[in-house]
């Protein structure tokens, strides 16, 4: 079987018309075919242009003999309805290979089921067709709703998932030529040492990303044209196409006016997202729709609030008290610059140089959700009273072994953790390590490590 070297390699390639970039869940793609041996189909879910369908697609043609791909966001009523009657699987196979002009074989071919969401029947007809045992079968989805897209079908136990994220920043590097870089500053990390004067370089770099974002359209356009102007157009338009998703699934506007209000919730240093000040007022059982609908939409990141810190935050979860993040922070800047038409070059190197006059906390803040997020965290925040007016507040709460570790956020070099330090003392025999992430270069206090931005992913 011919196998692509693009794995291995730093560059970017061309497969089918798409950009292809190196992707971290090719290897979770290769341990669910290794360990499943057709015994469960996988299903691949994240927000709409994260690359699902390019990586699947590359997947099959490197994996497997042959692949079959149906794309349910163009296929026929013919193929459509085969989902409905399953009693005879030979004819619904047969009849797939010959319209899509496909010979699958037995052990050694893949069906996909792209956008599955848009024909449930078919992720319905999983059950059998993982009992059928012929071929593996992978489905890709977005804007899944246990609500809409589900209602009436039986949902398959034989199925995995994996959720796809935007390109993350070791990603980002491998896209622009650099394998070093990451590595490099893992070693940092064990080590605990500053990295001195390479420090300005990498935080730097790590505001380009900030900038240009993780979407794989996006990343293309800045090696294209290193013009952030063509950068910003390609975000302006997938952001203008989860706004077309957001009225299919809402046409009130509710959902798409809380999604662009995130960034401006964010900067007012609020100690929670408050729906109605961005969608006015609704009942709880709407605006608990609303919110399930942009959860499951994966265009956004949600951090609730816990009112007991412990392990096993999910015990006291509050799911009136939340914050919202944008998946990719890229998309965030261009989202908190809609009042544009565009979003000039001069702003983005004032972003990249650091001397736009603007408060960046929140932008890190939504920084530092992303890159936890990828890293397979399940994030929480925890605020208490500090007077009648104030209040403190831990950013990210992670659970590791036994104890949690709380995380607070600077977008300056400033080394005062008042929260951290009230926080630590009230709560000290639940704390292991206490973050202080920031932009300076690592340091430790007496008890807290002080963490450059871009070492967020090793925490």
């Amino acid at each position: 079987m011919k196998k692509k070297s693009y794995l291995c390699s730093r560059k970017k390639y061309v497969f089918m018309g798409e950009i292809l970039f190196k992707r971290k869940i090719y290897d979770q793609l290769l341990k669910w075919k290794q360990e499943s041996n057709g015994q469960s189909a996988l299903l691949v879910e994240g927000a709409r242009r994260v690359g699902k369908t390019t990586i699947v697609r590359t997947f099959a043609e490197n994996e497997y003999d042959s692949y079959l791909m149906i794309d349910f966001n163009k296929a026929s009523k013919a193929i459509m309805g085969l989902f409905e009657d399953l009693m005879d699987l030979d004819y619904l196979l047969l009849y797939l290979q010959t319209a899509y002009h496909v010979t699958l074989k037995p052990r050694r071919s893949v069906v996909i089921f792209d956008e599955v969401q848009k024909c449930p029947l078919a992720r319905q007809a999983i059950k059998y067709l993982v009992e059928d045992g012929r071929f593996d079968y992978i489905e890709t989805g977005s804007l899944i709703s246990i609500k809409k897209n589900t209602e009436g079908i039986t949902i398959p136990s034989e199925e995995d998932r994996i959720q796809m994220y935007p390109m993350d920043y070791e990603e980002f590097r491998w896209a622009l030529g650099d394998e070093a870089t990451v590595p490099l500053l893992r070693q940092f990390w064990e080590q605990q040492h500053p990295l001195g004067p390479a420090h300005r370089e990498a935080i730097r770099n790590l505001r380009l990303y900030m900038l240009v974002g993780g979407m794989p359209q996006a990343v293309n356009a800045y090696l294209d044209s290193r013009n952030f102007g063509k950068v910003d157009q390609v975000k302006r338009r997938i952001l203008k196409l989860y706004e077309d998703d957001f009225q299919k699934i809402d046409p009130s506007g509710r959902a798409s006016a809380m999604f662009r209000s995130i960034p401006g919730q964010l900067s007012r240093n609020a100690i929670r997202y408050v729906p109605y000040s961005a969608v006015g007022r609704v009942d709880e059982g709407k605006r608990a729709e609303l919110l399930k609908d942009l959860e499951d939409s994966k265009t956004v990141n949600m951090v609730y609030h816990t009112d007991d810190p412990q392990v096993g935050m999910g015990l006291t979860k509050n799911e009136e008290r939340f914050k919202m993040f944008v998946c990719d922070t890229g998309l965030f800047v261009t989202l908190a610059f809609w009042d544009k038409n565009f979003t000039e070059n001069i702003i983005y190197e004032k972003l990249l140089s650091d001397k736009l006059p603007a408060n960046l906390g929140y932008v890190y803040e939504n920084l530092v959700a992303q890159m936890l997020v990828a890293a397979g965290n399940e994030l929480y925040y925890h605020t208490w009273p500090r007077d009648e007016k104030h209040y403190y507040e831990i950013d990210f709460l992670l659970s590791r072994g036994a104890k949690i570790c709380p995380i607070e956020v600077k977008s300056s070099g400033h080394k005062t953790h008042r929260s951290l330090d009230e926080f630590c003392g009230k709560f000290s025999s639940r704390v292991s390590r206490r973050y202080l992430i920031y932009t300076k270069d690592f340091a430790k206090d007496e008890q807290s490590i002080l963490m450059p931005v871009y070492m967020t992913m090793f925490v």
